[in-house]
């Protein structure tokens, strides 16, 4: 088990059934003694509300998960949408910049 998930470069309304179904596989797959759940968002070239409702729900769902990589494009549309406490700077993929 790899406990760490790779979400698509395509994270929006028309991907986040298959997106749903395939964390929520990979989430009950992991072991609760494996501590917190990595999620990487390097990948991440298109991304809207719907996509980051996603991640929402899993903060919501009772397990401890962090962020290791973003794209650019994720942390934009984190910081647009208030969610920028999800980027750590330690974990962020090295094509992201910290802009104010």
């Amino acid at each position: 088990m790899d406990n760490r998930f790779e979400l698509p470069s395509e994270l929006n309304i028309y991907s986040a059934l298959a997106s749903r179904d395939a964390l929520l596989a990979w989430v009950a797959q992991q072991a609760p003694s494996t501590g917190g759940l990595e999620i990487s968002a390097r990948e991440v070239a298109e991304v809207d509300g719907a996509g980051l409702q996603l991640l929402v729900a899993l903060s919501q769902g009772g397990r401890a998960w962090r962020l290791v990589e973003a794209s650019a494009v994720f942390a934009e549309a984190c910081r647009t949408l208030g969610l920028g406490h999800w980027l750590d700077p330690q974990h962020l993929a090295s094509g992201e910049t910290e802009e104010a």
